[in-house]
Parts: structure tokens; sequence; C-alpha cells
């Protein structure tokens, strides 16, 4: 048979023709036409590419076996068309003007007869089967007629029928592959969406997308070549299975350049070896091509990977030689999948970028907590000294009432400034990461009693009634006693300090599930919704003059959050100016002893 050649290439599957009821329904097809038409051998074959791929045989067992995933170049059929008679749908090529079949064609074993209207072993006999548009996606090809004579009007008109019927079976048949091709790749896609993490490394990231890129494309294989960023540097080349990728560093600069000038587009571009690529340098083809034959590839499917407006790099699935052409539904599928990969290179730049900053920020506020160690402990000692021979002064008899004035002052400076370095070796302490917390159940009712008995004068002169709420049963908090009692003692004060006159300060102890909650509500001067943004950050002062007026270091609710976090705890506050302020700390109970 003229039509189909010897030469073979992959089974089936690596054709993407794995739909056995589009090959049953052609099969028939053939098979019919030899019953009804009167011929020995069929066979239907499909345009993939620039080739025909013989894709259902019907006849002999060694034309079936000689033809079998046989390819036949489009350019050879078209050739042989231009000299062929036209039957119709069916072109006759006598075999006085078909060309060097032996070469790329199978041609009959028998013997060509004396008679003119006889069949010879090169007549060529097909029918090109077309699309909507009038394209050519097919082939049916006839050899061997029953009669051993050519065809005559009336069987002619007989095979225009059966070439209309394959003509139809192909469509559908390729309507059916469309969509299981569909289907199969959006199926991928979605594997590749569901595997990726962007708490991944990016290049572990986009190892595991290559892997299943390659498998849901049957690619040989694959690689994805990020551009600069800030976290992956200048750019990088993954390969799916670990393989190292060395591209000449002019085809990196091409391959850039091509990749943001398809993205724009929203476009692809399929690379084979035989064939100069129109958008390159003969001396960059050249290079491609030589970089192809390194690796093994007979194709490439070049893909630009990218998000909104902004490309980040390129896909390459690569296919060896026997596997099929890259097909339309394939790049657009793969198309799609640029999308998503770039929109996971984004965000996963993103969270490193992200991780990166905390560890610097916790570097920062590891390196803060040092230097204010450092710097308290520097000023306690000269601290000490001061206050040690204040006390001496203020015991001799020699000194006047101005220097006895000067004294208190330096005095009261002093206390004030050692109440300060006390509260930054506190805050010290609690945030230090590496400072272990022992916890241990912790009884609040006698904490909060205790704290209220220290806090009656500051309440008396305030004109503020403290008032307990507490449960009977003992309340239990698992943590460091000395702590707790610090962070519940600073909100207590601080509630006092901040009543007004004639209210009351409620502090409520109480239960919820496996938390303890402890509530402290006063009715004082109350905090604005832009104070409570900064409130716990370390020296802040409010801006509310009546606050102001209080003394204080700026430390103790930074000191109080740091003790309740670091105890795997929350405060939150509930605060209006004018009308007072709700402390709520919720801390982990402790099993009752």
């Amino acid at each position: 048979m003229a039509s189909e050649p010897g030469r073979t290439g992959g089974d089936a599957d690596r054709d993407g023709w794995s739909d056995p009821l589009s090959r049953d329904a052609l099969l028939l097809i053939a098979e019919a036409v030899l019953e009804m038409a009167g011929f020995r051998i069929a066979a239907i074959s499909v345009v993939r590419g620039e080739d025909f791929h013989s894709f259902a045989i019907a006849g002999s067992e060694a034309a079936r076996e000689a033809l079998w995933d046989a390819v036949t170049p489009v350019s050879v059929i078209e050739d042989e068309v231009a000299k062929a008679d036209d039957w119709g749908r069916f072109q006759f090529v006598p075999s006085d003007r078909s060309g060097a079949v032996g070469e790329w064609g199978w041609v009959p074993d028998i013997e060509p007869d004396e008679d003119p209207e006889a069949w010879h072993p090169l007549d060529l006999l097909i029918a090109p089967l077309r699309d909507d548009a009038g394209r050519i996606v097919g082939l049916l090809s006839i050899d061997l007629p029953t009669s051993g004579r050519r065809p005559d009007a009336a069987q002619r008109s007989l095979l225009e029928k059966y070439a209309a019927q394959a003509e139809r079976a192909l469509l559908v048949a390729l309507e059916r592959h469309e969509l299981s091709e569909q289907i199969r790749l959006a199926t991928t896609a979605r594997k590749i969406v569901r595997s990726l993490s962007v708490q991944l490394p990016i290049d572990d990231l986009l190892v595991q997308a290559g892997s299943a890129l390659s498998e849901g494309f049957r690619a040989g294989g694959s690689w994805v070549q990020t551009f600069a960023g800030d976290v992956d540097g200048s750019g990088v080349l993954y390969s799916a299975r670990g393989a190292d990728i060395v591209l000449p560093e002019v085809l990196v600069e091409v391959a850039e350049t091509a990749a943001r000038q398809l993205w724009a587009v929203q476009q692809w571009v399929v690379i084979e070896r035989d064939r100069r690529v129109e958008v390159l340098t003969e001396e960059q083809s050249r290079q491609i091509h030589a970089f192809m034959e390194r690796i093994e590839a007979a194709s490439l499917l070049f893909v630009p990977i990218g998000a909104g407006s902004t490309c980040v790099g390129n896909l390459v699935l690569t296919r060896v030689e026997g596997q099929a052409p890259w097909g339309r539904i394939e790049a657009e599928a793969a198309l799609d999948i640029g999308h998503d990969l770039g929109r996971s290179i984004l965000n996963a730049r993103t969270f490193a970028r992200e991780h990166r900053l905390v560890q610097e920020l916790t570097a920062l506020d590891q390196y803060k907590g040092r230097l204010i160690a450092t710097v308290a402990h520097e000023l306690k000692n000269p601290l000490t000294a001061i206050l040690g021979h204040l006390e001496m002064l203020e015991g001799s008899p020699d000194l006047t009432g101005l220097t006895r004035s000067s004294l208190a002052a330096i005095e009261r400076g002093s206390l004030r400034l050692q109440r300060v370095i006390d509260d930054l070796l506190l805050l010290s302490k609690v945030g230090d990461p590496d400072t272990a917390l022992i916890a241990a159940p912790v009884a609040l009712q006698p904490v909060i009693e205790d704290l209220a008995e220290l806090n009656t004068v500051a309440a008396r002169r305030a004109d503020v009634s403290l008032r307990l709420e507490m449960p009977e049963a003992e309340v239990l908090a698992l943590g460091d006693a000395e702590e707790l009692d610090t962070a519940l003692g600073n909100v207590l004060s601080n509630a006092v300090k901040y009543g007004r006159p004639g209210t009351d300060v409620t502090v409520r102890l109480a239960t919820e599930q496996d938390q303890v909650v402890v509530t402290v509500r006063d009715h004082g001067i109350g905090i604005s919704p832009e104070d409570r943004a900064q409130l716990f950050t370390e020296f802040f002062r409010s801006s509310n003059p009546e606050a102001v007026r209080q003394p204080g270091t700026g430390l103790g609710l930074a000191i109080v959050q740091r003790i309740v976090e670091r105890h795997g705890g929350t405060i939150a506050v509930d605060s209006e100016l004018g009308v007072g302020s709700t402390f709520t700390l919720r801390l982990p109970a402790a099993l009752s002893r």
C-alpha cells in the first residue's frame, strides 16, 4: 500500500490514542470497506503534526504487521495527490505516476498484469478526510481489489459513500480524543496545584511540579527556568528528576526574552530538532538543536510561566524520538498550568521573603533583648553606689535645708531610674526565648487577694474601691508563680492608677473549659483607639494628658503581654475613652491538685 510507510513509531498510548472505542469505530469502517467495496486491505490514518499516523488497519496479517503505527509525512501524500486522477473523495495515482513508493510505503507482493485495467501493486488509491473547516485530518487508504481490476464507475460511487462514513467516524474519534485529552490534562493540572505547597523551598516545589508534569504530559523530561527574583537570586533551572540541565548562556538569555514575549501574547512554541526555529537566528537555532541532540530530545514544548502581567520563568517539556508530536490541546493545557505555576512561584517567593524577614526580625529582637539586658546591668551597679552614698549623706548632721532638698530630688530620680532598670531586666528575661519557663500549678485566689491588699493604700488615696469576684473552688493556672504575680499586679495597679474617684475596680476570676480567665475592669479615663493600637509596645506612653500625669516607665503592659504569651495565653483590652477599660487575661488551666 503506497500510502503507508515502513518506519514505525510508538504504541497507541504514546500517540495519545488510548480510547479503544474510537479505534474500534474506525476499524469497523475499514473492515466495511473490505467487505462491501471489494478490497483486501484498508487503513485509516490520523494527522498528528506534520505526519499521518496509521490508526486502524483491516486486511491481511502481513499488511497489518507492516503498517501498524506507521508514519507517513503529509508532504509525501500532498505530492502524490498533486499528480492524481480526481475520483471525487478518492484520489487515484496510477503506477506510472506514483513516486518511489518502495522507499516510504508498503507494496503488496503481487505480479502486475499486462491488462491496462488490471490493478498494479504500485497503484495508489487514497481519500483525504477533512474537518468542517476543510483541513485534512486523516486519510483512508485502500489496496488490492478482490476483482484484481481498477474500480469502475459503480465501485467508485460505492467507495464515495464509505469515504464519507470514514470521515464522519474520524471526526467523532477526534472529538472524543480531544475531550479525553482535556480531561486528562485538567486532572494533571489539579494534581499539580494540589501537590504544591508555598511553604516548601522553591527548588523542591518546582522539582515536584516538574515530575507531575512529565507524567501527565507523557514527556521524556521537563525543567523550569525561573528569572531573577529577590529570593532565588539570578534565576535557576529546576529539573524534574534532579538531572543537571546546563543551557549555554546565550540560550538562557534567549529563553528569558522569548518567555517574556510569549507571556505578553499568551502563546507557546514547539521546537523540533530538524526544523529551524523561526523566532531565532540561525546560530541560536544551531545551538538549541545541538543542545537537544545532547539531551536526546526530538522536540520541546516551550511555555511561559507567570501571573497577571508578570512573567517569572518558562516551562520546557521534552519528547524523544518515536513519541507523538505536541498538539494544540496539550500546549494550551500547559499554558494554563503555566498560570498555576506562576502563582505558586510568586506565592513561594512571598512566603520565603516573609520567612526571611521573620528570621531577621527575630534576630533583631534577640539583639535588642541582649542590648537592654546589658545596658540595664551596666546601669544597675553605679545606681546602687549612688543610692548607697545618698543614704550616707542623708545621715550627716551638717547638711543645710537646700542640700537636703537636692539630695531628696536625687533620691527620687534614682529610685525612678531603678524602677526602669528593674523593668528592663524583667522585660529582657520574659522576652528571652532561651529562658525556660518552669510551669507548675498556681492557685490564683491567694495571688489576687495579696495583690488587692498591696494596692489598698493606693486605691484609698485615689478614692477607688476594689471588688473581687472569685469562685469558692480553687482555680489553678499552669505557669510560673512569680511571673503571673507580676503580670496580674501590673494590670491591677494600672486599673487603680487610672480609675476615677468614686468608682470601683473589679477583678473577676473564672474558668472556661481548659482556660483560666482573669478580668480587670475599671471606670477610669479609658484608652483611645489610637493608643490601643500601641498599648503593648515598649516605652509607649499615652498622649492623653490625664494619663501622662501618672508616673510610669511605659514597660508595664509590654511585660504583661510577654508573660501571658510566654505562658501560651492571650491578653485583650476593651476600652472607651472617658468610660473605662476592661483587660481580659486567658491562661492555660492546670489540673486540680
